[in-house]
């Protein structure tokens, strides 16, 4: 087998990482679908507000973020619901939001749910 073959080739214990990590990221964003937009009345995900989740081994989520509009009053109690929300989660021991500007949030980042809900074409 080629080197590169190697380097790339699966195996079951990768795939039933990978299968976990998946598992993971799923119930985090699940957990996330309960943080409502005050303002919108729309979860956190369906807006587009997520940019990026990741898991240390040590059971740290970080979790990158961006708001509406930079000057959202609403960034604490977002953090707050998002902290309350991953702590059913077993695999989170800690979280840390980082707002995050770049790529600017816009409407395009919404769900079809989302633009539904709000009356968004």
């Amino acid at each position: 087998m080629a080197e590169e073959e190697k380097n790339n080739a699966t195996t079951p214990e990768t795939q039933a990482t990978d299968a976990a990590s998946n598992d993971i990221k799923d119930r985090i964003l699940g957990a996330l679908e309960t943080v409502i937009d005050p303002e919108l009345g729309i979860d956190i995900v369906n807006l587009g507000l997520i940019y990026d989740i990741s898991l240390d081994k040590d059971g740290l989520c970080t979790i990158n973020m961006t708001l509406t509009t930079m000057g959202c009053p609403l960034s604490d109690l977002l953090t707050e619901q998002i902290n309350q929300a991953l702590s059913t989660v077993p695999e989170v021991k800690d979280v840390d939001v980082q707002l995050v500007w770049y790529p600017q949030w816009t409407t395009e980042r919404m769900s079809r749910y989302a633009r539904i809900a709000l009356g968004i074409r």
